[in-house]
């Protein structure tokens, strides 16, 4: 047996030091590697006059948004029992899109997650584009894609409008929209000090909304920039830093509503006295498990059901869904709760449709009575 004298002891001691010195010093370098990374991620933030959402540093919501506790929420999502996806889902084929449609239609292609093409007016619009294998900074972390873009870039039509809702990774992809820029050089409209990011990325000529902002596109079509209930950030720096917003476009065809990323407010009621009719929403449904996480930053089902309503909506579109994990509930269930919750309404059922990925129809004109 091996006997430890107290000289071995203290010779022992000077090598434990300077691992223990070693280790501090990687441990430290790492911190400020991953500090480094983070802050060069993070958006430039806008720079501009106070107002009753902007304090002269950081956006806020009109309805206030609880966020927990972020070590809660990692702590969950580390060992929660969460729903069942698949690795991978192939794609039906559906009939490409048309080139454009005439004054007076409409029409919405589902392409993946919150990227719809919509054709109206004459015009093609594209909303939150993400081709991305992952939403994510970076290549090889983040959550992985679980089914392929119903429409590939290439197979897009001319498109003339690109609307950004926020910078979050699953909404604004800047690889996509590099291409995108490169391919179509299509007007880019989103929220105040986005700007700067896209120009820092190499994507010039963006457009700034604020909320309770109108842009002419032409004679016949304005787009405005209403309230959402969100957040934004692309790192730790920047934390509400450049502004969310939904959108209304307005044309000959009638008006649309892209709702973004939301949870449930009164936004959706005004919007709808200020603008309803809708000939259609686009309503995010996915993303809303735990409640208790998720509740004031992202619609249910159940709520999107609500929100058609108050919209007085004659149509709406599922977006938010079945891409990405990002929460709790699984890949069926937001399509699989929002038919429940529509057979749950007494009367005649609204017309919500869940398209399924690349699948386009023609909007429904509104009624005489809407």
């Amino acid at each position: 047996m091996a006997k430890y004298t107290s000289a071995s002891i203290r010779s022992r001691r000077p090598i434990l030091r300077r691992l223990l010195m070693i280790i501090g010093i990687l441990a430290i370098a790492l911190l400020i590697g991953a500090v480094g990374i983070s802050y060069s991620l993070s958006a430039p933030g806008y720079e501009g006059a106070v107002s009753d959402h902007f304090d002269g540093k950081e956006f806020r919501n009109r309805e206030p948004v609880a966020r927990p506790n972020p070590l809660k929420a990692l702590a969950y999502f580390a060992t929660a029992q969460l729903g069942p996806w698949e690795k991978w889902t192939e794609n039906t084929a559906y009939p490409a899109p048309p080139a454009r449609v005439g004054r007076g239609d409409m029409r919405v292609t589902f392409i993946n997650h919150s990227t719809v093409l919509i054709q109206m007016d004459s015009l093609n619009i594209l909303t939150d584009p993400i081709w991305a294998e992952r939403c994510s900074p970076f290549s090889f972390a983040g959550p992985p894609r679980r089914r392929a873009p119903g429409l590939e870039l290439k197979d897009l039509p001319s498109i003339d409008i690109i609307l950004l809702s926020h910078n979050h990774y699953d909404h604004m992809d800047i690889v996509a929209l590099k291409r995108l820029a490169a391919d179509h050089n299509p007007r880019i409209i989103t929220g105040l000090g986005n700007r700067a990011l896209l120009q820092r990325e190499g994507i010039g000529g963006a457009t700034e909304m604020d909320w309770d902002q109108q842009l002419d596109i032409n004679s016949e079509v304005r787009i405005y920039g209403l309230t959402a209930r969100h957040f934004s950030n692309r790192g730790m720096f920047d934390q509400n830093r450049t502004l969310w917003l939904s959108f209304v476009i307005k044309g000959p065809a009638g008006a649309v509503y892209f709702a973004g990323d939301t949870g449930f407010g009164a936004h959706f009621g005004e919007a709808g006295k200020a603008f309803g009719p809708f000939r259609l929403a686009l309503l995010p449904i996915g993303a809303y498990l735990p409640r208790w996480f998720m509740k004031d930053i992202h619609l249910s089902p159940d709520e999107a059901v609500l929100a058609h309503q108050a919209l007085n909506a004659s149509t709406s579109a599922a977006i938010h869904f079945g891409t990405f994990q990002l929460s709790a509930e699984s890949q069926r269930q937001p399509v699989e709760e929002l038919r429940r919750a529509l057979e749950n309404v007494p009367g005649e059922k609204p017309r919500f449709w869940a398209l399924d990925f690349g699948e386009g129809r023609e909007v429904p004109p509104l009624s005489v009575a809407e």
